[in-house]
């Protein structure tokens, strides 16, 4: 049975959510694709999960089959009974910096047969490195489920999708993904887990040139000076170095409705304090989870301007978000749960640097649900005041936490067949859209203990629509 404390928790958190405010302005340093007004598009995230939200409520009538969950990335293709017939729509359902990202659309659909990867010169066609090479727009598909060994880094091309959906597809081995100096690529439904460092060969990275390349890192994704990138729903676990990095001028990046777990340092966005070009990076982290067994780097920024939204953040071990170089870090509506470590609680790390440099920066907190004594250190001007006509539509937030990201990570079908590549495109799903179930989530990272009075309450999506309904009521 449901603890009424938790019900009168929510209940509380619904009826007395704090006004939103309006974002810091970013660097005037621009890059090729940089958006010109970041403030809007975080706006724009805002408004475009409260009109799911919105709409959900809207049909409360209709609760039990209802498929919204006010996740606007997932509302916009899930619901489609026949979304396996136009998989390229996806690319319309892109929100934050990364929403202008094509990947492969409108072009042909290659699908990948072969699971090997043999050689990383002359890689042979049916397999995932001549597809993702290829100078064209391609939207990658996958025949069936498949692991993936990557003899060597997986070089992309520009205008690129890998589409996991229907499938169960699990990227290891040598690099991994490497996305440098491309633009126009959209990752979705991908395992990508036990990266580890390969290179000193070549490796061929286009239909015309393969060339040497040097010791990779070891990340899951690297992004290298590249733009407008989308990285959703996907897994991504155990590698060597970091499991999504972004540097040298990377910009226009969404990673959105992804699981983390098992890793030490988890993303890094920005290349040194002294490298300017990432002053003017864009990067919007929307819907994830980080789950178990993280250490650090959820992210750590340096330089830029990066939107922290709607995140679940479980028990990290050093810090959640840390950086350096006077990053610009806007955090609104995310649970943190501290560990139970008295000597990690708090959020927020300034990375080697005085509090006599670090205090003007802005970072900012709003709207977080901070538990088990979690703290999150704000700085820079105007902390304290709130900007509540910056928005067209007050956020909801925290209140929807749970909801918004149930299906972080990847999605698997129900059936032996459901949403795989087929030639008929016969495949359906029920009539709430029900194709895919979220597989990634880990019980373990929701325990159902106590954390210091905070109780960690089952996921309810019947509760949270009736506290929604009750909350309609008392407006």
């Amino acid at each position: 049975m449901l603890d009424i404390t938790c019900i009168l928790i929510f209940f509380l958190i619904i009826t007395s959510f704090s006004p939103s405010a309006s974002l810091m302005a970013a660097y005037n340093l621009t890059l090729p694709g940089q958006h010109p007004n970041p403030e809007a598009v975080a706006l724009q995230v805002h408004s475009i999960v409260n009109a799911s939200l919105s709409r959900l409520l809207s049909t409360r009538r209709k609760l039990l089959s209802t498929c919204e969950t006010g996740n606007p990335i997932d509302d916009c293709w899930r619901c489609d009974t026949n979304w396996q017939l136009n998989r390229q729509r996806l690319a319309d359902c892109g929100i934050g910096f990364g929403q202008y990202a094509l990947g492969g659309k409108g072009g042909r659909y290659y699908v990948v047969t072969d699971s090997s990867d043999p050689d990383p010169v002359n890689p042979p066609p049916g397999t995932l490195r001549y597809g993702v090479i290829q100078a064209e727009p391609l939207w990658i598909v996958f025949a069936s489920s498949m692991l993936i060994h990557l003899s060597e880094e997986l070089i992309f091309n520009s205008y690129k999708t890998l589409d996991g959906r229907g499938a169960n597809v699990h990227i290891t081995g040598g690099g991994c993904i490497t996305l440098q100096y491309i633009s126009n690529v959209i990752i979705h439904n991908i395992h990508i887990h036990h990266c580890y460092q390969s290179g000193e060969t070549n490796i061929r990275s286009s239909p015309s040139h393969f060339g040497w390349r040097t010791l990779s890192d070891g990340d899951g994704i690297s992004i290298f000076g590249s733009r407008d990138i989308w990285i959703d729903h996907c897994s991504l676990s155990h590698c060597k170095d970091g499991l999504i990095d972004a540097v040298m001028g990377s910009t226009g990046i969404t990673i959105s409705n992804n699981h983390f777990s098992h890793h030490n340092e988890v993303m890094l966005l920005g290349h040194s304090d002294d490298y300017l070009p990432d002053s003017g990076m864009q990067v919007t982290i929307a819907f994830n989870h980080f789950g178990k067994k993280l250490i650090q780097r959820m992210p750590r920024c340096r330089r830029g301007y990066i939107h922290v939204v709607n995140n679940d953040f479980t028990r990290w071990e050093m810090y959640a978000i840390g950086g350096s170089g006077n990053p610009t870090i806007n955090s609104q509506g995310n649970r943190y749960i501290a560990p139970f470590d008295r000597n990690a609680k708090e959020v927020t790390k300034r990375v080697d640097t005085s509090e006599e440099k670090w205090r003007n920066w802005n970072w900012r907190s709003e709207g977080d649900v901070l538990a088990n004594g979690a703290y999150f250190v704000a700085s820079g001007e105007g902390v304290e005041v709130k900007y509540e006509k910056a928005y067209s539509v007050e956020p909801k937030s925290a209140n929807f936490l749970d909801q918004i990201t149930m299906n972080a990570g990847v999605l698997v079908g129900r059936g032996s067949s459901s949403g795989k590549w087929t030639a008929s495109g016969n495949v359906t799903g029920d009539d709430d859209g029900n194709y895919l179930m979220a597989i990634s989530g880990d019980p373990d990272d929701y325990d159902g203990d106590y954390a210091g009075g905070y109780m960690l309450c089952p996921k309810s999506i019947l509760l949270y629509y009736l506290l929604a309904m009750l909350t309609l009521m008392l407006l």
